[in-house]
């Protein structure tokens, strides 16, 4: 039984999904999310982008970019 629980465990945490990469331009002030670090949207961005979590950047309010709608 013991066994049977820790297989059900490993086997259940094996498949999380792994959480989608976005890019934001500057770690403050950002409107848009791109999934493309290269996007026409950050072309104009002069503070950086940085790499977040799709589920981050909804969180702070953002939306997609609409270069990549």
């Amino acid at each position: 039984m013991k066994y049977t629980l820790l297989f059900l465990f490993v086997f259940a945490t094996s498949f999380r999904t792994s959480e989608t990469s976005v890019f934001i331009c500057g770690p403050t002030g950002a409107k848009k999310y791109h999934y493309n670090e290269n996007c026409r949207g950050l072309s104009s961005c002069s503070h950086g982008t940085v790499k977040t979590t799709l589920k981050q950047a909804q969180g702070l309010g953002l939306t997609l970019c609409g270069w990549e709608d």
